[in-house]
């Protein structure tokens, strides 16, 4: 087990439930369970420190870099509060942390995600892992992976027809298969501009304008994308001009807007 106890800003509930990720869940205490890049965790949270039962050598190779521990959230929040709103919406969410997920597991969460609701959208995901992933014991349960690329792209919209997906079954597999054949690599992502990544997420059938920048955001931890859903529409709607430009909270504005997203979603 590792405590974390140095490090503020890094809320368990805050971080998992703010939208940008489908697969972590509480129980009645509060301790949340998740699978990411095939591995089970625990993690509990008490006065102001985090307990993570995992291998100290996972720790180090996997979950310091996923839950962005080395980055500090404290300067980010004073950057970002540049008029009496975002002083509140900082304050309100402070403790998430954007999390640095598997890319292809973003890239596919986020495509199921538009157009739906976040439990459904946590019940296609777990319903996709469990049909097409690979099982993993924690704890005397099972669980399952996300599945890669290429254990989907042979599949048919049919074979998806169990998750209740809908149109998004065909995204899906579009995108499995655009990987597979080498149209798109989503490592090379990271090592371009925001603007050519999300150009060349465009090119995908089925992802948009939101999508991609969700991709940016959370799949390529590009932390200056800044996607707008309805709550934040309302948002700038609410507390803006029409003409409000993200690039005054630059380079940190995709961390704004999730806390934006969580002050509108909960208050």
């Amino acid at each position: 087990m590792i405590v974390i106890n140095d490090i503020s800003d890094f809320n368990l509930a805050k971080t998992f439930e703010c939208g940008q990720c489908f697969r972590w869940n509480a129980d009645e205490s509060g301790v949340y369970t998740g699978i990411a890049f095939g591995k089970v965790i625990k993690l509990s949270e008490c006065v102001g420190k985090v307990s993570i039962f995992c291998s100290e050598s996972d720790f180090e190779n996997i979950w310091q870099n996923y839950f962005d521990l080395s980055r500090d959230y404290v300067k980010i929040r004073e950057h970002l509060c540049v008029d009496n709103f975002m002083k509140e919406a900082t304050a309100f969410g402070a403790g998430i942390r954007i999390l640095k997920q598997d890319k292809w597991e973003a890239l596919c969460s986020f495509i199921i995600s538009q157009n739906n609701n976040i439990p459904r959208i946590k019940a296609i995901i777990e319903a996709l892992c469990n049909t097409f992933g690979d099982k993993t014991i924690f704890e005397d349960k099972i669980y399952f992976s996300f599945p890669s690329p290429d254990k989907l792209a042979g599949l048919s919209v049919k074979d998806l027809e169990p998750l209740r997906s809908g149109y998004r079954a065909s995204y899906i597999l579009h995108a499995a298969r655009s990987i597979c054949e080498g149209k798109l690599n989503l490592d090379s992502l990271s090592k371009l501009t925001a603007k050519e990544a999300k150009d060349a997420l465009l090119k995908l059938h089925g992802v948009g304008e939101k999508v991609a920048d969700c991709m940016l955001l959370f799949g390529l931890h590009m932390l200056d994308s800044f996607p707008r859903d309805t709550w934040i529409k309302q948002a700038l709607l609410k507390y803006y001009d029409n003409d409000f430009d993200p690039f005054v909270f630059s380079p940190y504005a995709g961390i704004a807007q999730q806390y934006i997203f969580y002050y509108m979603r909960n208050t």
